[in-house]
């Protein structure tokens, strides 16, 4: 007698996609765990932060609804020390959201070519990014509005040099969850704070939450993030 397959993306393994006809259309290499029911599926694109890659983001995947279908694409940059980055940062050089629009364009392709690719709802795609994962995700949002329908920032920041846009309320009703570490050493808790001000003002239904950890997620944020993403769908 068989078991039946699970159904949470956690309990299977990511399937890796680096050649062929979907790596032409998705334009990024990427992991996919797709459900086994047809689609559309609620889907959620797990971007890593600089030095990851398509590997790195699965830690997360059990905080995200059973029956989703999630993608994790690698970075179009190489990091300076191995991995990959979606925009190559200098240290103490915060980069512009003009910078991150390679970037931006490289995860909106993505975006497009999930529903033809792995059957997923248009209208039910989210972005989960960590670090520079996060400021990748929220350009995405400012200069492409409607696209993703929620984003879940995990210790990451805002790109510098986007009040004009930010004016404009691009983001409105944009539900946002923005993890924040207090001994951050990395992303400094004051530009995080500000990044949560900026996005809230550019329309975003912002829900920050601190939490006293460093660069990374608690058992806390976890839970937090869960009850998040399950509140919704």
């Amino acid at each position: 007698m068989s078991l039946p397959e699970p159904t949470h993306p956690s309990h299977r393994l990511p399937c890796l996609v680096a050649t062929g006809p979907a790596l032409a259309a998705a334009g990024l290499p990427h992991r996919v765990v797709a459900p086994s029911a047809p689609g559309p599926h609620p889907t959620v694109v797990m971007l890593h932060g600089q030095g990851g890659d398509e590997d790195v983001m699965w830690v997360f995947a059990p905080t995200v609804p059973a029956g989703w279908l999630v993608v994790a694409p690698r970075g179009p940059v190489a990091a300076p020390d191995g991995g990959f980055a979606w925009h190559r940062r200098d240290r103490d050089v915060w980069p512009t959201l003009a910078e991150f629009d390679p970037a931006a364009s490289a995860v909106a392709r993505c975006v497009e070519a999930l529903p033809s690719l792995y059957g997923a709802d248009p209208s039910r795609i989210c972005l989960m990014g960590f670090s520079q994962g996060a400021a990748t995700s929220y350009a995405v949002a400012l200069r492409r509005p409607g696209l993703v329908r929620a984003i879940a920032g995990l210790v990451g920041f805002l790109p510098t040099a986007c009040d004009e846009v930010v004016i404009s309320r691009p983001l409105r009703g944009l539900p946002i969850f923005m993890a924040i570490g207090q001994s951050d050493g990395i992303i400094p808790v004051d530009r995080a704070r500000e990044a949560a001000r900026l996005l809230a003002a550019a329309g975003a239904s912002v829900e920050a939450r601190e939490y006293d950890v460093g660069h990374k997620l608690n058992p806390r944020g976890m839970r937090d993030l869960t009850a998040w993403w399950h509140a919704r769908w």
